[in-house]
């Protein structure tokens, strides 16, 4: 019989099982992992990384930390219905619901200053390097760069296990299960996976959890993060974009109906992520905006009047003033009603595929129409939003910033380092590894702290007394 948590499963870093398995005073190996992670100083910095808007514009908008806070309250509701399933046999006790929200919580701390674009600055530099991605920084940051003292295999102290988590814990945040190329040719994309400095640490990782294991590795809780994910990003930046009044319901039906190059786009995507999941795929663009009118379906107006005789004859009809304007803007009862509802129906819609060799390796999905709907939102959001020229202009300048200070640190040989990142640089061995070094410490900036250095090193904010 096998175990779902198995002593390998707890096993830390440093070779270290813990007391009874874990458990000391009731409290488990993944939850001392989820507080080692909510104490460490790169999941604070979460509250100064822009989500979608900047901070700056509107305390309404989401940065990453309530991102991630509210992507691991999806995924611990997941798990909760996945354990009262049919499908819990092979579960064991249960899905952990402290490791599901370890994985949610810690899901984007590898997230540089400005969003993909400080990412797209990171890898081209990186390219000589071993690249750079969010992914791969978010295991290289819990494994290597954050600091907890803990004790080696030796019993000497030791610093090089980053928070010394559990192999299972790691395995929660390990979304790509492939090797970023150590060399690539300039231009070339961005590669997601995980750095070659992480990969004996991830074949220690793979053996512990899943021993003989041959295939994609992808662990449940990993699973339902990256799903939760998704539901967040198609609900609750899309509610963002609504209150900042860069979108409305209708002008989200009027892009698929109106512009052929955003529903193509929309299309296309969103067809290879029913592939992705075994759905069939749809037949042309006009169906798209089906799941439009089927998202905004019942949401109501203060007034009391409801759209449920149809969103899409409304707009064509031009009669629904509420769902053509920019209302929804103003309207936050109106926007928790409909975040509300669409959260809660995509939790119950859904479904996992069970691995019955390594049931620790089940993957979990939405039903086909579910996805549909996450698909479309997702998309359309990015095309509308992510892409307008608004966003375009800051997140340009965004990109600059991070090039120009990574430029200057490497440039004058790490002199400009906070202390403790210049003995880290001093220590790194070749031209790589010191670029490492450097690119470590820019992907944990915050924007206004990377925007406040840009200016200090080249503008007019010069001072000797303020820390780095």
């Amino acid at each position: 019989m096998y175990e779902f948590y198995s002593s390998d499963d707890i096993r830390r870093q440093n070779g270290d099982h813990g007391l009874d398995l874990g458990r000391e005073t009731g409290r488990t190996a993944f939850r001392k992992d989820y507080a080692r992670l909510l104490h460490a100083p790169s999941f604070r910095r979460l509250q100064g990384k822009t989500q979608l808007f900047p901070g700056s514009e509107s305390d309404f908008f989401r940065n990453r930390l309530t991102h991630s806070l509210e992507v691991a309250q999806i995924a611990g509701g997941i798990a909760a219905r996945l354990n009262h399933l049919a499908e819990a046999r092979h579960f064991g006790e249960g899905i952990d619901l402290d490791l599901v929200e370890f994985a949610s919580l810690a899901h984007d701390l590898g997230h540089p200053p400005f969003g993909h674009n400080g990412e797209a600055a990171l890898d081209e530099l990186m390219v000589p390097h071993g690249g750079f991605e969010g992914n791969a920084q978010t295991l290289r940051i819990v494994s290597t760069t954050e600091q907890k003292l803990v004790t080696d295999a030796a019993g000497e102290p030791s610093s090089a296990y980053g928070l010394n988590l559990t192999m299972r814990a790691l395995a929660s945040v390990l979304k790509y299960d492939r090797p970023i190329p150590l060399e690539r040719r300039d231009g070339a994309a961005l590669v997601k996976g995980y750095y070659d400095s992480e990969s004996e640490l991830v074949a220690a990782v793979k053996n512990a959890v899943a021993p003989g294991y041959v295939g994609e590795f992808k662990t449940i809780e990993c699973s339902i993060m990256d799903l939760a994910d998704d539901i967040a990003y198609s609900t609750y930046d899309l509610e963002d974009s609504l209150h900042a009044g860069f979108v409305t319901p209708y002008s989200l039906f009027d892009a698929l109906e109106n512009r052929s190059e955003i529903a193509v786009a929309v299309f296309d995507k969103t067809n290879k992520a029913l592939a992705d999941s075994g759905y069939e795929a749809l037949d042309n663009p006009g169906q798209l905006t089906d799941c439009i009118e089927e998202v905004f379906r019942g949401l109501q107006p203060q007034n009391g009047v409801s759209t449920n005789t149809g969103v899409a004859n409304k707009f064509r009809a031009g009669a629904n003033a509420w769902l053509r304007d920019r209302q929804l803007a103003s309207n936050s009862l109106a926007r928790n009603q409909f975040t509300a509802q669409r959260v809660g129906s995509l939790i119950d819609s859904v479904e996992v595929k069970v691995n019955e060799a390594y049931p620790k390796l089940s993957k979990v999905m939405l039903s086909r129409e579910a996805l549909l709907r996450v698909e479309v939102l997702k998309h359309l959001n990015f095309q509308l939003v992510i892409r307008s020229s608004r966003l375009a202009v800051v997140e340009h300048r965004g990109k600059d910033v991070v090039r120009d200070l990574f430029l200057a640190f490497s440039d004058t040989g790490g002199r400009l380092l906070p202390d403790d990142w210049q003995t880290e640089y001093r220590a790194a061995d070749g031209d790589s590894a010191k670029a490492r070094v450097v690119c470590d410490f820019v992907a944990g900036m915050t924007d206004r702290y990377a925007a406040e250095m840009h200016d200090r090193l080249f503008g007019k904010g010069m001072s000797i007394f303020k820390p780095l």
